[in-house]
């Protein structure tokens, strides 16, 4: 039986527009990206080259009481070295081709743990025995079998042991609310509740549910407090509650449906319908399984997955070698904040990080211990409109205060949260969670990404005192990111930090 007409028109709608709904059926396609593929395909031949090294280097170790530089050793090097890198680089290869085909270079949510194991093993072995039965064909006798057997048992345990601290890593971070897809259900039925303890029970997936949606009017007389609103106010509700996708659990009317996906697509929200309600899948429409529920993505929109992995790597190599190279300076600059005045060295506030997330952001102290109290106090000297808060002389701050934040110094253990993940080098500052209850929705834009050290406005209008001016930057940073744009902020930054236009 074939979806009804309105499906497929939503489908092929989203690929004319520029969205992304995949082709490809089944599990293979949920989430799935080249980029990462290529990157962990690249470890995998690099891991199997290295153990294959390791392996020979161990079995043509010098006799026992020879210097490994004899006459011996390096003739024996020289002799199979050559030929056993070629034998080496077509194991890798299989490595990689098996682990292609049993889809170990899909996102993890793919599969569980234990299936990822076994068939880590399963495309090892395999290469493995293709390795065997080359050195057979070619007449390799001089490849020792004990380095063969050395080369895979190394490789199986090697790969074994990466996936399994990656999939630990991604784990961690989903339970710590990073890098979560939040959610919203619509319709509050059977397969409403299906699909919720479903999808909560796979916490791989790493996904948040937000609420069920009624596609009804609600009144005064609704006492389910899970749900959260209905149809009419879908998309701004899901803006605000920072969704990723919203699931269509029941059947609707051909024109809710479209004009769900229509607002969807240009707010950047994922669609998805449970297929089996609208009798039945259509041959020409991707249906993806999320656990046991087939579904049908009416728009997916469009993820430079490699540049944010090259901003993420970026921000972990400069955090990292910040924190060392600067590390004398961290020690000079705490000296002196504890001498200057009395209270803690560290100024630790609760800001609100990446779709609402909220985190603890570090900065050196540069105020009065009292500040936030006294602020209260200040609110009618504030020299910036709407609602951030900036006072030029501003009497709270300390001598060594005035210089840190002069030359920006006061944010270096921002680095740490960099490392941690709760932000990045580059992006929109993170704001209080007092500012962001004053928000209007268009507001929230600026809260799709990771907040920054620093950012567009920071090297634009730092000393503009608009509150306009401030969202607008911050929104145009988020609508344009490049990695190139944060290539260019990163170094307009360097330029503002020794100018000293800090206040």
């Amino acid at each position: 039986m074939a979806a009804p007409e309105y499906l497929q028109q939503a489908v092929v709608s989203g690929k004319r527009r520029g969205g992304s709904a995949s082709s490809r059926a089944g599990r293979g396609a949920v989430l799935s990206s080249s980029a990462p593929a290529l990157l962990w395909a690249s470890v995998d031949f690099l891991t199997a080259i290295v153990c294959g090294i390791v392996a020979f280097r161990i079995r043509f170790t010098a006799p026992r009481g020879l210097p490994s530089t004899t006459l011996y050793h390096d003739m024996l090097a020289l002799a199979i070295n050559q030929q056993f890198f070629w034998y080496l680089c077509s194991f890798a290869v299989c490595v990689v081709f098996f682990s292609r085909l049993h889809d170990l270079y899909a996102t993890i949510q793919h599969h569980s743990g234990l299936h990822e194991q076994r068939m880590t093993y399963e495309s090892v072995l395999t290469a493995g025995l293709l390795f065997c039965g080359l050195l057979y064909l070619t007449r390799g006798a001089e490849i020792s079998r004990v380095v063969v057997l050395l080369t895979v048992v190394f490789t199986a345990v090697a790969l074994s042991v990466r996936r399994g601290a990656w999939r630990r890593m991604v784990y961690s971070r989903f339970r710590e609310g990073l890098e979560v897809r939040n959610i919203l259900i619509i319709g509050t039925g059977r397969v409403a509740q299906a699909l919720r303890n479903h999808l909560e029970t796979l916490h791989h997936f790493g996904f948040r549910f937000k609420g069920f949606i009624s596609l009804t009017q609600l009144d005064g007389s609704n006492t389910n407090t899970e749900i959260v609103g209905d149809i009419r106010n879908i998309v701004p509700l899901a803006r605000s509650m920072f969704v990723d996708e919203v699931f269509f659990s029941v059947p609707a009317e051909r024109s809710i449906v479209m004009g769900v996906v229509e607002d969807a697509r240009a707010a950047g929200i994922d669609v998805r319908v449970v297929p089996d309600l609208y009798d039945g899948l259509a041959w020409n429409a991707p249906v993806e399984f999320i656990g046991q529920f087939p579904t049908i993505p009416l728009h997916r929109r469009e993820f430079p997955i490699g540049a944010f992995m090259a901003k993420r790597i970026l921000d972990i190599a400069v955090s990292s070698l910040g924190l060392l190279v600067l590390s004398p300076l961290l020690l000079l600059i705490t000296l002196c904040v504890r001498l200057d005045s009395k209270g803690p060295t560290f100024y630790r506030a609760e800001r609100i990080g990446r779709k609402g997330r909220k985190f603890a952001c570090f900065k050196f102290r540069t105020m009065v211990p009292n500040a936030d109290e006294l602020k209260k106090k200040m609110a009618h000297m504030n020299e910036r409109d709407g609602i951030l808060f900036k006072i030029k002389h501003d009497p709270r701050i300390t001598r060594v205060g005035r210089v840190l934040r002069k030359y920006s110094l006061d944010e270096l253990p921002q680095l740490w949260n960099v490392l941690r993940g709760d932000m990045s080098l580059v992006g929109p500052r993170p704001p209080l969670a007092s500012e962001v209850e004053k928000y209007e929705l268009s507001h929230l834009r600026r809260l799709d990404v990771l907040p920054g050290i620093t950012g567009l406005w920071q090297v634009e209008a730092r000393q503009d005192p608009s509150f306009d001016s401030y969202i607008s930057l911050d929104t145009a940073y988020v609508e344009n990111w490049t990695f190139g744009l944060d290539l260019k902020i990163l170094i307009r930054t360097i330029s503002v930090v020794f100018t000293g236009t800090g206040t």
